[in-house]
């Protein structure tokens, strides 16, 4: 490929544009009681409450924290919360309290999701227009969840408004959306009686809420690519292109007493794809040869997940949650040439011709049954509740094939795989928030796994306790204690979600992760409108996955076990998160001092020489400030400043010359993540500008139709507005250390209507 042709690629992710807007979720709890605006409601992380080590996202917030490209992204609000860190720039990996990546368990709607990430990590694969509700527990995890070490990032979507019909469209410089919400007339209809205006509101059994996002990166390369192409090949051509595409849906019906019937459903693709022809082809030698060459290169990578949930009351303080899962998550890289050459000489003609393809995909789909529980009393609220799941693992399918005709006659056609892998998991669990006095709650649970993969069974015992002491109407002391097992690896050597990634399970050789956490501190409620916690933890995990030293993703499928070292890891750290959720000005204050260990001294995994190095992203220090103004109904602006001491890479420290190598001259390494980066800091701005017409949001004033009733947004964002080149890697090149960044200053403007 023609080193033009990736930056041109890469060109529309450094100016992407998106427009953000509120969606009106509009969604009440039975049938009698009328929208309202929630201004504020009982924190899960606040004094009244037993949980801790867990946050609230609020909706609002997110709507109008500036972002990259202008595009909304909850992973990336997660990052600015203490004990989150971002692996780089633009990325939607999140390290939470030392762990790596794939140690978080996100739900969607409660179903796992493998990967949360479009643009190789620049923006996730959640759709603002859609969320009600997101939740992050960086410790004392409810026995509820399991199979991840570190956290619980738990995104729940809308099941739409039982009233009226809410939505938006929305059109950037280089992607749109669309997301509609509402009731569907159909069977017995309620009618609540509105109090304003005493009159009979039609409330529907049946609510629906549906959104679509696509990029068009592909349609504003395709002329650049022609003019480029035109220039730099002569009598070829060139075409690329990158996109991805979401759809959201979910489709709620409430029976008459009561009980729910809901349907999710999530699509998601990235798509890059190059084409390439040239007449100065692969056999070209002299005039008196004609040569033709084309190349087809695609990658697909994406998500498909659906879930069907029934929610029924058995008694009145007894209710049961049943649903069914499927999952699957997959990529395909696929290559194609086509060559073909004709050479004349001596009156002789000679026809030959090369076709090569090559084929990379790797598959994993779950299948899943739950069944949960909820009995709740003036002193207990117990939860239990037991699953099955069923896990297809492809992690590598690659074909080769070569074929060349006319210079000589070989064909090679080969497959290396293990096949398909099944895992099976089961489980079943039991808490319990248990409430004596006012003074003191205490939760406490404990879940029962067992994991069987190719003829072995892992079992796990997770006990977990929380309990909190109210010292003052406002003041509470909580601790806590969460022992964690998780089941799955995910091998990269990447700060980016990249195509090589690969999810693999636990093998005989292999055994799961396990991780134990104790945490405790303080949590202040002050005046009913700002929340402040500070929490210090320790964490200890064993059997964590590396690359051992020198090994690479190439012929990973046959022996991957053998390229990986098992070890251990601890952390231990400081935070404190100063939130306020209510008023004009909102946003949180969030900073953590935390050390992050590893240490992989096992006879034959031995890394570092068997001594405990810095995680990669261990980071001391860790800000974040978030705020929101909002100066007139019709004005707010937003603002968010990071600072955070540098991650740690892997550079040389001396120099020798060996007679004996070649080349001569070896790198000597000290030790891995010897060298830390310039520390990280990056200022954002937003500002954005409602235009309500007269008739927005009254229906009964609405003579213009849905258009005319519009209320229009425009905004302003910018990402990096001092342009502080904030360090991507860092490497050295002859007696010089190069750093290479990715963002300057990238502002963007925006405009959308919600109706």
């Amino acid at each position: 490929m023609r080193k033009w042709l990736l930056p041109i690629l890469l060109l529309p992710l450094s100016v992407a544009g998106q427009v953000t807007r509120d969606s009106v979720s509009g969604d009440t709890i039975g049938f009698h009681i009328r929208e309202v605006e929630v201004l504020g409601h009982q924190s899960i992380s606040g004094p009244e409450s037993s949980q801790m080590s867990a946050v609230e996202i609020p909706m609002l917030q997110l709507q109008t924290i500036p972002a990259l490209g202008g595009e909304v992204d909850v992973i990336k609000a997660i990052q600015l919360l203490p004990g989150v860190q971002s692996a780089s720039d633009g990325s939607t990996g999140v390290y939470v309290r030392g762990g790596g990546p794939d140690e978080n368990l996100i739900l969607l709607d409660g179903v796992p999701l493998y990967n949360v990430s479009h643009a190789m990590g620049m923006f996730s694969v959640f759709n603002a227009d859609m969320l009600q509700n997101v939740t992050l527990y960086k410790g004392n995890f409810p026995a509820r969840y399991g199979s991840r070490l570190s956290s619980v990032i738990d995104v729940e979507q809308t099941a739409g408004n039982n009233t009226m019909w809410h939505g938006g469209i929305s059109v950037g410089l280089i992607s749109a959306k669309l997301n509609v919400q509402g009731p569907i007339f159909t069977g017995e209809q309620l009618r609540a009686r509105k109090a304003s205006d005493q009159k009979d509101t039609i409330v529907a059994r049946t609510t629906f809420a549906i959104a679509a996002r696509r990029t068009y990166y592909d349609a504003l390369l395709a002329p650049i690519m022609a003019a480029v192409s035109a220039r730099e090949l002569d009598g070829g051509s060139a075409v690329g292109g990158y996109y991805f595409y979401d759809v959201n849906a979910k489709l709620q019906h409430r029976f008459p007493n009561n009980d729910r019937l809901t349907a999710s459903f999530y699509m998601g693709d990235d798509v890059i794809y190059i084409r390439y022809r040239t007449k100065d082809g692969l056999y070209a030698s002299d005039a008196t040869t004609k040569s033709d060459t084309r190349m087809n290169v695609r990658w697909t990578s994406g998500n498909i997940m659906a879930k069907l949930q029934y929610d029924h009351r058995i008694w009145e303080n007894l209710s049961m949650q049943a649903h069914l899962n499927f999952l699957r998550f997959g990529y395909d890289l696929n290559e194609r040439i086509d060559a073909t050459s004709t050479s004349t000489e001596n009156s002789t003609t000679t026809n030959s011709s090369l076709e090569q393809t090559f084929e990379y995909r790797s598959k994993l789909m779950d299948v899943a049954a739950h069944i949960d529980w909820l009995y709740e009393s003036e002193q207990h609220s117990v939860r239990f509740g037991t699953g099955y799941e069923m896990h297809s693992f492809r992690p590598q399918i690659g074909n080769l094939m070569f074929a060349e005709v006319g210079i000589s006659e070989l064909h090679f056609d080969t497959t290396y795989t293990k096949g398909t892998t099944f895992g099976h998991e089961a489980y079943v669990y039991a808490e319990d928030t248990y409430k004596p006095v006012n003074w003191f709650t205490l939760n406490y649970g404990l879940r029962a796994s067992m994991y069987g993969i190719s003829g072995k069974v892992y079992p796990s015992i997770e006990p977990r306790i929380g309990m909190r002491f109210l010292l003052h109407k406002d003041v509470a002391f909580k601790a806590s204690y969460s022992y964690m097992s998780q089941y799955v690896h995910l091998l990269s050597n990447t700060s980016i979600s990249s195509p090589t990634d690969l999810w693999v399970p636990v093998t005989k050789d292999i055994p799961p992760m396990r991780s134990m956490q104790v945490a405790a501190g303080l949590s202040y409620d002050i005046l009913q409108q700002v929340e402040l916690s500070v929490e210090g933890y320790y964490k200890r995990s064993t059997n964590l996955v590396e690359y051992k030293e020198g090994a690479s993703f190439f012929g990973i499928s046959t022996d991957w076990e053998d390229k990986v070292a098992l070890g251990d890891g601890w952390s231990y750290g400081v935070e404190l998160l100063l939130q306020r959720k209510v008023g004009p000005v909102t946003g949180w204050i969030g900073y953590t001092w935390s050390r992050t260990m590893r240490q992989f001294d096992r006879e034959g995994m031995v890394i570092n020489n068997g001594k405990p190095y810095h995680a990669k992203y261990d980071r001391e220090h860790d800000l974040s400030i978030t705020l929101q103004y909002r100066i007139t109904p019709k004005f707010e602006i937003a603002g968010t400043f990071i600072y955070g001491t540098g991650n740690r890479a892997t550079l040389a420290t001396q120099r020798y010359y060996d007679p004996y190598n070649n080349p001569n001259w070896v790198d000597y390494i000290s030790e891995r993540n010897n060298f830390q980066m310039p520390d990280y800091h990056r200022l954002d701005l937003a500002l954005n500008w409602h235009l309500p017409t007269k008739r927005s949001g009254d229906p009964s004033k609405s003579k213009g139709g849905w258009l005319r009733d519009a209320e229009h947004l425009v905004s302003l964002s910018v990402y990096n507005v001092y342009c502080h080149k904030n360090p991507y890697m860092m490497f050295i090149e002859g007696n010089e250390l190069k750093q290479i960044s990715l963002f300057p200053i990238l502002p963007t403007v925006s405009y959308g209507f919600k109706f």
